[in-house]
């Protein structure tokens, strides 16, 4: 099934840079990314995508678990969708819901958005996985209206599922040069380390709710 998977394009972590405490039978947690190139690593070099920036930052402070990186540069959220169920063969605890961004971009229906995301998270919940939902705004240029109704999507499916929202994936990070790549859209890696550090209390929130059987 790994083997199926990467031939999907998901970069998935070894057993060894997996962050799993050893030497003992303490549960691991395992975290899934599933999103597009904003946490696939999209031209950064090896471990400083966000996933694995993240799961170190959670190893550092006595949180073993396991990640695995299921963003596909380009994907939109159709493109997630497609391969959700691929994604959660590997049976994670919590994913990390990271799409949107490229819908936004070609300016693709806002029912589609809201459609995919909404199929994504019932497959979660169909197979037992706590969903964290990360936000995206819309680019400006798009017209107010289509900003607006983008933008509200995902507060939205957080309201309409009970899920913890994560309002705007790229905050802090967003039109700051000195965190970004020259294309001036994707994360650095100061700016993977600026989302992680801001993420990182809500993430650990969402395992502290999973240890608690919420």
């Amino acid at each position: 099934m790994l083997s199926a998977l990467a031939g999907l394009g998901l970069a998935l972590l070894p057993p060894s840079a997996a962050f799993a405490a050893s030497g003992d039978n303490t549960y691991i947690p395992h975290i899934l990314v599933l999103g597009d190139s904003l946490v696939a690593g999209h031209g950064l070099g090896a471990g400083d995508a966000f996933p694995e920036r993240l799961g170190a930052a959670l190893h550092a402070k006595g949180r073993p678990v396991r990640i695995t990186n299921a963003g596909v540069s380009g994907d939109t959220s159709a493109g997630g969708l497609a391969r959700a169920e691929w994604s959660l063969a590997d049976k994670p605890d919590l994913l990390i819901l990271e799409l949107g961004a490229n819908d936004g971009l070609r300016g693709l229906p806002v029912e589609d958005l809201r459609r995919n995301l909404s199929a994504i998270i019932e497959l979660c919940r169909a197979n037992g996985v706590r969903v964290l939902l990360a936000g995206m705004r819309a680019p400006r240029n798009m017209g107010p209206d289509y900003t607006r109704r983008f933008d509200a999507v995902y507060p939205e499916l957080a309201a309409q599922y009970g899920l913890t929202l994560y309002p705007f994936f790229l905050d802090g990070v967003a039109l700051d040069r000195s965190l970004n790549l020259p294309d001036g859209m994707h994360p650095n890696p100061k700016g993977v380390q600026v989302i992680v550090e801001r993420m990182l209390p809500v993430v650990e929130r969402e395992l502290d709710a999973l240890k608690a059987g919420d």
